[in-house]
């Protein structure tokens, strides 16, 4: 994880509370700055695609449904981006406003920057070997 720490802080233990967001909500972008246009796009199209087939919602006007659906993208910015989530900690701050608290009770600013977030397993990759040309080289070995 990368965190930007101004004032000589120990922010320590902010990067472990992030770290165990990351592990336990595995959010998809970091930021709501992080998604893409396509990603949004199709998020969009999705919520529209709903509300035309609900009953209730079909016959209300584009104008309504738009606004409908920006508020439907503040609920997707809150369940995948790191930054907006409720802190699982403290469900009453987003894991932005939490980092801004907690480095200003210890007198300084740390700014979250990326972070890697590995999967179980995931970067251990078996080495995949013939068995039988194992053998054979072994058996060639033998016969210098």
């Amino acid at each position: 994880m990368n965190l930007e720490v101004s004032d000589g802080i120990d922010a320590t233990e902010i990067g472990k509370d992030v770290a165990m967001q990351i592990a336990a909500l595995n959010p998809r972008f970091w930021d709501k700055a992080n998604v893409t246009d396509d990603v949004l796009a199709e998020e969009k199209k999705i919520a529209l695609a709903l509300m035309d087939q609900d009953p209730k919602m079909a016959g209300k006007p584009d104008a309504v449904k738009e606004k409908i659906v920006m508020g439907k993208m503040n609920k997707f910015y809150e369940e995948n981006c790191l930054l907006q989530q409720e802190f699982v900690k403290d469900n009453s701050l987003t894991v932005e406003k939490y980092i801004a608290s907690a480095a200003k009770a210890l007198g300084g600013s740390v700014k979250f920057v990326d972070a890697v977030r590995y999967q179980k397993g995931e970067g251990i990759e078996k080495k995949e070997e013939n068995f039988a040309e194992e053998v054979a080289a072994q058996m060639n070995m033998g016969k210098k």
